[in-house]
């Protein structure tokens, strides 16, 4: 285990270091941030003091290796257009898109995997044919057309949703909650759904063939033979076996939504990190957009690794080491 730990925090610092020359390259050759943060009308003084102010005058190479000194101290560096330090900006968003993000994860569990159940063991009746025929809209339909349809039914027709924004929030150790609050639940639950149509599609097909696939099995056969009730080898033999891609799949798109909520944050104006990512990019607020990236991609790294542990405590044939030959 130990080995394992070691082995892990290794390739992720080499992740780390790839990504951040990758994203800091790629932002930072765009654009020039100075068109729109110097006024057209200042002089050629202030312009070049707002220039040395913020660095660019030195070459982008000096420029990197002046990020990546500051980032082996924690400063991932000041927004150019809110002059605070980048993580803090993007730290202030985080409670926002957490929350959306557990409450998409949390309806993809409780609803993909009891329909993918429910389709695999019925998998050549029309119920079972039905779910899985649905499934497909979760993959086919665009996520802004979704989350605008959402907002077309449910904020302008029917009045029963608010159509942007966070709702009322509760304050917890300090973090902004609002799924504390019913009009919390009235912001997020669109939000939330919109983001876990997709994986609830995925989810629910991948347990529907994991469950078709392991009732062949001769371990499932052989319980039926015993007698054993079909509710407990649902339970004990055939979810169980199941879960791991289920997991591995989860713990994925954790992160994948976490990274790529843009969309569903900006059409319902959810006040998080994805909105603040766009917004950023718009203003080639470099440092933010350099910073959201590392950020995300830590927590990427941290989600494989619990999934790997979650690995060896489902399935015991899983070794974390390798076996010496």
């Amino acid at each position: 285990m130990v080995l394992f730990t070691l082995r892990r925090l290794i390739q992720s610092l080499f992740v780390l270091l790839a990504v951040s020359v990758v994203v800091f390259f790629a932002v930072y050759a765009v654009g020039d941030p100075i068109e729109l943060l110097v006024s057209p009308e200042a002089t050629m003084e202030a312009r070049a003091a707002t220039i040395a102010r913020l660095g660019l005058d030195q070459p982008i190479w000096q420029q990197y290796f002046t990020f990546l000194w500051r980032a082996l101290h924690g400063d991932l560096g000041n927004s150019f257009v809110h002059g605070i330090p980048a993580i803090e900006l993007i730290v202030q968003r985080i409670p926002a898109t957490f929350e959306l993000v557990v409450v998409a994860i949390t309806l993809t569990c409780v609803i993909g995997i009891p329909l993918g159940l429910v389709a695999g063991l019925h998998r050549d009746r029309p119920l079972g044919r039905g779910i899985m025929a649905t499934s497909v809209l979760g993959f086919s339909l665009p996520n802004f057309w979704q989350g605008m349809m959402l907002i077309l039914l449910f904020a302008v027709w029917l009045g029963w949703l608010p159509a942007s924004g966070r709702g009322d929030t509760v304050s917890v150790l300090g973090v902004p909650l609002s799924i504390l609050t019913a009009d919390g639940w009235s912001h997020v639950i669109m939000p939330a759904v919109n983001l876990a149509l997709a994986n609830i599609a995925l989810v629910l097909r991948l347990t529907a063939t994991g469950v078709a696939e392991a009732q062949s099995q001769e371990y499932v056969k052989f319980a039926r033979a015993k007698g054993v009730r079909p509710g407990r080898i649902v339970r004990r033999h055939i979810l169980r076996n199941i879960l791991i891609p289920v997991v591995t799949v989860v713990g994925m798109e954790f992160g994948s939504l976490i990274a790529y909520s843009t969309i569903t944050e900006t059409v319902f104006a959810w006040p998080g990190m994805g909105k603040l990512l766009i917004d950023s990019v718009y203003q080639l607020d470099r440092p933010v957009v350099v910073a959201y990236v590392m950020l995300v991609t830590l927590i990427f790294v941290i989600v494989n690794f619990i999934v790997d542990i979650l690995y060896a405590a489902l399935d015991p044939r899983v070794q974390l080491v390798a076996p010496a030959h």
